[in-house]
């Protein structure tokens, strides 16, 4: 499987027609940035691995 670059502006263009978002060009340069810096966060979340043993708890207790 080849690795591919995701094209956040592209994304963010093409999610906002599908949802039928106004994004006005002041902000849009705005919201990529933040589409970069989510993506690259899961990046790292999503490499991490997990045991096989470890199941989802059923209840979240703080």
């Amino acid at each position: 499987m080849e690795d591919k670059k995701l094209d956040v502006k592209v994304y963010v263009e093409q999610m906002a027609l599908l949802v039928d978002l106004q994004l006005h060009d002041e902000y849009k340069d705005g919201v990529v940035a933040n589409f970069e810096r989510i993506n690259n966060i899961a990046k790292v979340l999503n490499e991490f691995e997990l045991p096989e043993d470890v199941e989802a708890a059923p209840v979240f207790e703080p």
